[in-house]
């Protein structure tokens, strides 16, 4: 086979493997090469070479290499555990920084087990041993599921189109991790277990710098907001997609829609009693990454707030961008929107603290085209009775408002922080959810095809890495905005508009990779949602203006 691999045309025997092929490379690479990418589709080591084409080899400085490699962890504290405890019922919870907790059940955590649990996974690294997939028919997948009595990887079965069964094999052991594993489980070079909260930490190194593990972080206000989650949704009694999709099929969704919004109204609501409580507060300030529903909150937070007899007035920090000719510029000589010095931020302050002293101030509107601030006779002025309500990425950082008193200043923080598992092994990343309610949104009200947002989605993730993560337990309150039927609804327009990116184009791998996630959901209708839903903002039709 001809396969062009960076600058070269190599000539490739016909099924050799990936793994086989590229040895060489493969060894000589300074980061653990965990996949590649062969005629744009992401694709194992294991994959044989059978068509020609392009191949790029993908190591752990990427997003899909720590993905896999995160992956194959997973899978192996699962076997570990597994052998250890037959009958227990483990389950991957949430991510934290570089880490995902994991609840052991019934299981009594202590220092000895944590160690036990070190000690196995380090000589199932020593020892080398394959990890492989096994590709069963319908009929076969039948067999084996009734005759292990297993529930593990079996959402695929529950697909009637699925054709193919996977299953991953290593050893003993078998599970099915909805993604690429690595091929080996001596991929895994770095890795570490330990006690927290009642269950465990697999802690893993991050894409920045995969030959160190990273200091642990102390989310200790996400931490909290996450095991808030789990203990409101239990009423749902839906935590992973097989009882989703049981759920849709039984005709009882409408009934967890109405739950799962009513869970978010209440949340919504104790965060404006608790800003009613405090009188000093004047200022609520919103932050969250991309796609995370920061319009529809601030909205019904406002809702909430004047049932409190407290009104809320909206400023927009958009309308304080610096003249065009004094905004910084990024490495590649572009206009830096994102950073905090784009903002004009001496005159936001003064104005801040002019409406806050119970002045009239001018508000000034961005002029986008010409890049400069209009006036245009927009005044205002704060009453007792009124607080100021400020959303943008840099809202929890001080620095936009460093002439506030903290006192008056309330800060939330909203991102979709935790959504369903797969399985219990299998998390869907809230990442993910974050970058299909932005496809969809895109599309529909911005006329942008999947594969431009696709194609612009790491500079935003850079973005929020650098102007948000950082600051967001210095939040007062966090939102998890996160529902957990919502990918049964947004699959309606995600799917197609996904499914228009073809195989020649770069983004045709991101785009197969979340139609894979999608193929097992059950579509959901889109008139089952509340007009004041949060998704309305990503999907139109709701109550709110955007």
């Amino acid at each position: 086979m001809k396969i062009k691999y960076q600058d070269k045309i190599l000539e490739i025997n016909k099924n050799e493997t990936i793994k086989e092929a590229f040895k060489e490379e493969i060894e000589k690479s300074r980061y653990q090469i965990m996949l590649a990418v062969y005629n744009n589709r992401y694709v194992s080591l294991d994959k044989k070479i059978d068509v020609d084409g392009e191949i790029k080899l993908i190591d752990m400085t990427t997003k899909e290499g720590i993905r896999v490699y995160k992956r194959t962890l997973i899978f192996m504290l699962a076997k570990v555990l597994r052998e250890m405890y037959p009958d227990n019922e483990t389950a991957v919870n949430y991510q934290l920084t570089n880490a995902i907790y994991c609840d052991l059940g019934k299981i009594r955590v202590t220092d000895e087990l944590v160690k036990k649990i070190n000690n196995k996974m380090k000589d199932l690294i020593k020892r080398s041993v394959p990890i492989t997939e096994i590709i069963m028919t319908r009929e076969e997948a039948a067999e084996f599921f009734e005759r292990e009595n297993t529930l593990r990887g079996k959402v695929q079965y529950e697909l009637e189109t699925n054709q193919e069964i996977h299953m991953n094999f290593c050893e003993d052991y078998f599970n099915y991790c909805y993604g690429i594993l690595a091929t080996n489980t001596n991929a895994i070079k770095l890795f570490e277990v330990i006690k927290y909260k009642g269950g465990i930490l697999l802690r893993y190194p991050g894409k920045e710098n995969p030959e160190e593990m990273p200091v642990v972080i102390q989310n200790k206000k996400i931490k909290w907001a996450l095991h808030e989650y789990n203990d409101i949704h239990k009423i749902l009694h839906i935590n992973t997609v097989y009882r989703l999709n049981y759920a849709v099929e039984e005709d009882k969704i409408k009934d967890i829609i109405m739950l799962d919004e009513a869970l978010h109204e209440k949340k919504i609501a104790n965060i404006a009693d608790q800003i009613a409580r405090d009188r000093k507060i004047k200022m609520i300030l919103i932050a969250g990454p991309s796609s995370s529903g920061k319009t529809t909150f601030a909205q019904r937070l406002g809702i909430q707030l004047r049932i409190n007899k407290i009104k809320p007035v909206t400023i927009s920090v958009d309308n304080y961008f610096v003249e065009r000719k004094d905004n910084p510029k990024d490495e590649n000589g572009k206009y830096n929107f994102e950073c905090i010095e784009a903002i004009d931020l001496e005159l936001f302050n003064d104005h801040l603290t002019r409406l806050l002293n119970g002045e009239e101030v001018e508000m000034p509107q961005f002029d986008f085209i010409e890049g400069t601030k209009k006036y245009n006779g927009n005044k205002i002025k704060l009453h007792e009775d009124e607080v100021l309500v400020i959303e943008g990425i840099h809202c929890l950082n001080d620095k936009l408002t460093s002439k506030i008193p903290q006192e008056q200043k309330f800060k939330i923080y909203i991102s979709a922080l935790k959504v369903l598992n797969m399985d219990r092994y299998t998390k869907i990343s809230a990442a993910d959810i974050r970058l299909i309610r932005r496809i969809v949104r895109d599309y529909q009200f911005r006329g942008y095809s999947a594969k431009r947002t696709i194609e612009g989605w790491p500079s935003v993730g850079k973005g929020e890495v650098e102007n948000i993560f950082p600051f967001q337990e210095s939040a007062d309150a966090i939102f998890n905005t996160s529902l957990i039927y919502e990918l049964g609804v947004l699959k309606n327009v995600a799917k197609p508009v996904l499914e228009e990116i073809k195989q020649d184009e770069p983004e045709f791998a991101e785009a197969q990779r979340l139609l894979e996630m999608l193929k097992y959901i059950r579509e959901i209708p889109p008139e089952y949602v509340p007009t004041n839903s949060l998704l309305k903002e990503f999907m139109g039709g709701g109550n709110f203006k955007y």
